[in-house]
């Protein structure tokens, strides 16, 4: 994440800041600029090209802080969502707060990186949306079809989300990683099918996507992970499909991007070199700070921050995803 700081008084404020503790100045994210800016009393902003914007209707809903483009309506992340609890239900509108949080980090990041956001809302078959649902009266299964992403809103309980993350023994599980999970299958499906040179080197990467999904799960869950599977994958979960697969190294690109830029935000790394490839970044950056990180963790009694083992087969797959990145903004 990036330093931000109030444009009134110059204190830092933070991403999901709508007002500063210092000055009381009303604050709002701008996507356009990507960068927190001081909002009026009626929570408009006036941009440098004369563009009046205004505070998301949702601020009260969801703690949405992002402008919209007009008085009354929804920010870009917010009209994302097709889908979520209805008023009547608490629970799962006091659950849907921490994943609006989630997917707006999530958009900002992909903002960030280039990658391009197609809407559904725009009227793209395959277009992204999101199916934001409470688990409170029906089963919800995470999960992607055609562009629409479907989160359980449970999962922003810590104890339910522990108990999942103890039954499936995965060594992590955050709402934000669910989201940068399952936007990899949007982006598997927007930036490498349809292109045949693309989609020949994701299966020499990942595997024969064309297997049966459904036979692979069941396979998976009757035998589980085969015992070296950390050679080729970054989880046993990624040995289940390469869908997953490519899936997973996605969520993973996104967690390291994420990581080092913020810590080049707060000097705990150098700039980085334009020049660097994206292994050299893994190998000389990434692979350093999260050791440090780990052993900080350590220090607090806390687990692991990074509990993941990143081979040269890996380091292949994430550096793939690198290329659709620096593809997409070309």
């Amino acid at each position: 994440m990036k330093k931000q700081s109030c444009g009134a008084c110059g204190s830092a404020v933070y991403f999901e800041n709508s007002v500063c503790l210092h000055c009381g100045s009303n604050l709002a994210y701008l996507r356009n600029s990507r960068a927190v800016v001081v909002a009026d009393s009626q929570g408009r902003h006036t941009d440098a090209s004369g563009n009046t914007w205004y505070r998301c209707v949702n601020l009260l809903l969801s703690g949405c802080t992002w402008l919209a483009p007009e008085s009354g309506r929804q920010c870009f992340s917010c009209e994302l969502t097709r889908t979520r609890p209805n008023d009547s239900d608490a629970k799962g509108l006091t659950q849907f707060v921490a994943a609006e949080q989630a997917k707006r980090h999530l958009i900002a990041e992909l903002d960030e990186l280039g990658m391009p956001i197609v809407t559904r809302a725009e009227g793209h078959d395959g277009g992204l949306a999101f199916d934001l649902l409470s688990s409170v009266k029906e089963d919800v299964v995470i999960g992607h079809a055609e562009g629409v992403i479907t989160i359980n809103l449970a999962e922003s309980d810590d104890a339910y989300r522990e108990r999942m993350r103890t039954q499936l023994d995965e060594p992590y599980r955050t709402m934000l990683g669910h989201f940068r999970h399952e936007v990899g299958h949007y982006f598997e499906t927007a930036l490498v099918f349809g292109h045949e040179g693309r989609t020949r080197e994701a299966r020499e990467l990942f595997g024969d996507d064309t297997k049966d999904y459904q036979a692979e799960i069941d396979r998976h869950y009757s035998e589980g992970a085969p015992a070296d599977w950390n050679e080729q994958y970054i989880s046993k979960y990624a040995t289940m499909h390469p869908y997953e697969d490519f899936a997973e190294s996605f969520a993973h690109y996104l967690h390291i991007c994420d990581t080092l830029d913020t810590a080049r935000e707060f000097g705990l790394i150098s700039a980085a070199s334009r020049d660097s490839s994206f292994r050299t970044r893994v190998e000389k950056e990434w692979l350093p700070l999260s050791i440090a990180l780990n052993q900080v963790n350590r220090s607090m009694g806390k687990a692991d921050l990074y509990p993941f083992v990143l081979s040269s087969a890996v380091i292949d797959k994430l550096e793939f995803v690198h290329g659709l990145r620096t593809s997409a903004t070309a």
